[in-house]
């Protein structure tokens, strides 16, 4: 009688990445409050629109808020805005800066790591799940706030922020990219969340991270840095979508604005794997470490900031604050010039063309004892131009509120019928003088034209 011996049965491999990607996704999706964020996003956008633009009273001090009368693509351009300063970076750090505290929570790393039997696997899934939604959340931002607009207003023309026209259909691609531009600096936040979450344990400061992250580049993004350091920063895409609606479009500060966010997303993802891989599972009391943190996060992301701004400082002709006399006056006669020809159509008046207005215009800062250059609510201007078969030149003045991130509100101050506050009838019904306040962009990173 022989005996049979049974072969070595072969070790069990990892799962499949579809199969955990699945998993983690359908864990994320099970929670409370990622369906109240899910059906918050693709509803309360569309509500807040609408209820806006049916109220006389509209959020001037908004980028667009003005124009929410005039189309509904301004609606959602304000959504946006809203949710680049506020809901973005909280939306990050309530998705991914709890993808691995919520494991220490529950203690299910054990179960978790004998089910899947790869850290590296787990570490991908859940990075995977974490920005599927976060792209699920932006997407119904968008499309929520568009369709609101769309439903209330119409798809109507929009004004530029140097004030030329877009079409309605240019208005829709311009909005849409703007809308995309900002899934860069929201992964950027997203890696900032995994790499606290994963240093941080249960520790509520790691679901802190990308929101308190926010808060601080907000906070810096209203000093008079210089423009190296301020587009350096990844919270600086947040605002360079606004160059888009400019023509020629301002595509510098957009295109350094995502590389810089792209850069801090795939570092802050290679230190929270670095990090995740280390790791002591046997531990059910890990808490994360303060100095971990400090040495393997922060360190290396402020190296990162100092890096990309010498960088910047390098290859661009920016100096300063990028705020310079020169810009923001082409900025001003520009948008004079393309909000003129529109007042002209409304009031009925003969069209006539940028080139025969030969609008020019001269800013002062403060009087003569401040130097022309940076932010500021001190700024005065004149702008001058001439009508075609007419000798005499006219004369505008605005009041420039500029902002240290290049944006700037012209407040007409007289002649009264030029840029003065009074009624004009449109196409869709009466509005203000295009002249009398409008919203501008000064490209930081541009070189300045003498003369």
């Amino acid at each position: 009688m022989t005996a049979t011996v049974a072969p070595p049965r072969a070790a069990a491999g990892p799962a499949p990445v579809l199969h955990g990607y699945r998993f983690e996704l359908v864990k994320l999706v099970s929670q409370w409050r990622i369906r109240v964020l899910l059906g918050a996003c693709w509803i309360a956008p569309a509500l807040f629109v609408a209820a806006v633009s049916l109220q006389s009273s509209l959020p001037a001090d908004t980028v667009f808020g003005r124009l929410m009368h005039a189309t509904g693509w301004a609606g959602s351009l304000v959504v946006l805005g809203f949710s680049c300063l506020w809901a973005l970076p909280l939306l990050t750090a309530l998705v991914a800066g709890d993808a691995f505290a919520v494991e220490d929570r529950l203690g299910t790393w054990r179960h978790l790591l004998v089910a899947v039997r790869s850290p590296r696997r787990i570490f991908v899934t859940k990075a995977l799940a974490s920005v599927t939604v976060l792209l699920l959340l932006v997407a119904g931002l968008a499309v929520s706030s568009i369709a609101g607009g769309m439903a209330v207003v119409g798809n109507r023309p929009l004004v530029g922020l140097d004030g030329h026209l877009l079409a309605p259909a240019d208005a829709a691609a311009t909005a849409l990219l703007a809308w995309a531009c900002v899934l860069a600096p929201t992964l950027a936040f997203a890696a900032v969340g995994l790499l606290g979450s994963v240093a941080l344990g249960r520790s509520p400061m790691g679901l802190l991270m990308p929101a308190l992250l926010a808060f601080v580049l907000q906070v810096a993004q209203l000093l008079p840095l210089p423009v190296a350091v301020r587009v350096a920063l990844p919270s600086h895409a947040f605002l360079a979508w606004r160059g888009l609606f400019t023509s020629p479009a301002q595509t510098g500060p957009v295109l350094i604005g995502l590389a810089v966010s792209l850069v801090w997303a795939v570092t802050a993802t290679a230190l929270a794997y670095w990090l995740f891989l280390r790791r002591d599972f046997t531990d059910v009391t890990y808490d994360g470490s303060g100095r971990r943190v400090l040495v393997a996060g922060v360190v290396p992301l402020v190296g990162l900031v100092v890096l990309t701004a010498v960088v910047v400082a390098a290859v661009t002709p920016a100096g300063g604050s990028g705020i310079e006399r020169a810009k923001l006056q082409d900025s001003l006669a520009t948008a004079y010039a393309h909000l003129y020809r529109l007042q002209s159509q409304q009031l009925g008046r003969p069209d006539v063309t940028e080139a025969q207005l030969r609008a020019s215009a001269s800013c002062d800062k403060g009087g003569s004892r401040v130097f022309d250059e940076g932010p500021g609510n001190d700024w005065r201007c004149f702008v001058t131009w001439r009508l075609p078969d007419v000798d005499a030149a006219g004369t505008a003045i605005y009041q420039l509120d500029v902002t240290p991130d290049g944006r700037y509100v012209a407040d007409g101050d007289g002649p009264k019928q030029v840029n003065g506050y009074f009624q004009v009838r449109t196409p869709t019904g009466d509005a203000p003088n295009p002249l009398w306040q409008f919203d501008g962009n000064v490209d930081l990173l541009a070189s300045t034209r003498e003369g």
